[in-house]
């Protein structure tokens, strides 16, 4: 069950239309359609002299919804349908949000039209929004850290020196092969983040049951860089499908080091379920800080 739609425009400014309590915000929502699945074209191929076709490819269509709004009866129709282009403006890009019971969803769209009913007796608007991603995503996203921090300080304490460094605020623990459980749907990249607290070399990321491997190569990146990974480098790698790269931050200076991941590299996808990944190195993997972030992708609410 829907409890709330939320729009923010492109200025930021944003109206939460919840459906139990219309009156808040003026608008009573009389239907949604296109929050299920997207459509999906399949690509097929035909053969002559044979029945049937052979399967070719598939795409997840852009996703069209269409909003059906009546203004609150009681309340101001002119304000109500000028704020209705306010939140909706046309061509503008919006975020639309929508709370159910169990989730949050959100997704990026762009108002195709905002069409008023002003001669009715029960004024309202058909609002047309156009997402040119298939898929909603959930507001907060997934965050995974390899390795984790146990806290050791406790009052009351004791320092025997005060030359020696005695008192331990915490442990680090090292691990270097984690589970990722990805609740979403549809298949999804990730932002593969590598923080350096020391020097380190031969860096391999393997998704342990695929066996696929995406290896920083330390003899490029010295040559891109000046210098193979060092103490306070960062580097970002995101497989997301459209927005793949790899750089690294170093002081002030940024470097693309695609070219760095050799010829073919591995763009891990997640699949859902679990999914299990494991870095190694051949020198300085204790310096190594992973964490994989990642959207959680849905079909529809």
């Amino acid at each position: 069950m829907i409890k709330s739609l939320t729009v923010t425009n492109h200025l930021g400014e944003s109206l939460t239309i919840e459906l139990k309590s219309p009156e808040q915000s003026g608008f009573i929502v009389l239907g949604a359609e296109g929050l299920g699945p997207a459509k999906a074209e399949i690509a097929l191929t035909e053969r002559a002299g044979v029945d049937g076709s052979i399967y070719n490819s598939a795409r997840a269509t852009p996703r069209n919804v269409l909003l059906l709004l009546r203004f609150y009866p009681g309340q101001d129709v002119e304000t109500l349908r000028q704020k209705s282009y306010k939140y909706f403006p046309l061509k503008r890009n919006i975020e639309l949000q929508i709370e159910t019971e169990n989730r949050i969803s959100k997704g990026t769209a762009y108002v195709e039209s905002n069409e008023p009913d002003i001669f009715s007796s029960e004024e309202g608007c058909s609002i047309s929004l156009i997402f040119p991603d298939s898929y909603l995503y959930n507001y907060l996203g997934q965050s995974t850290y390899f390795g984790s921090t146990t806290p050791l300080f406790e009052f009351p304490f004791s320092n025997e020196s005060l030359v020696s460094p005695l008192l331990e605020f915490s442990e680090l623990n090292l691990e270097t092969t984690k589970t990722i459980v990805y609740e979403g749907g549809p298949a999804i990249g990730v932002l593969i983040h590598i923080h350096a607290t020391g020097a380190a070399s031969g860096v391999t990321i393997t998704e342990t049951v695929t066996l696929d491997q995406l290896e920083i190569d330390s003899t490029k990146l010295a040559a891109v860089t000046g210098a193979d990974i060092s103490s306070g480098d960062d580097i970002y790698i995101s497989t997301v499908k459209g927005n793949k790269f790899a750089i690294l931050e170093r002081g002030a200076s940024t470097y693309n080091i695609l070219s760095c991941l050799g010829s073919s590299p591995t763009w891990f996808q997640l699949e859902k379920g679990d999914n299990v990944f494991a870095y190694t190195a051949t020198v300085g993997i204790t310096n190594l800080e992973f964490a994989f972030h990642n959207d959680i992708a849905y079909e529809g609410i």
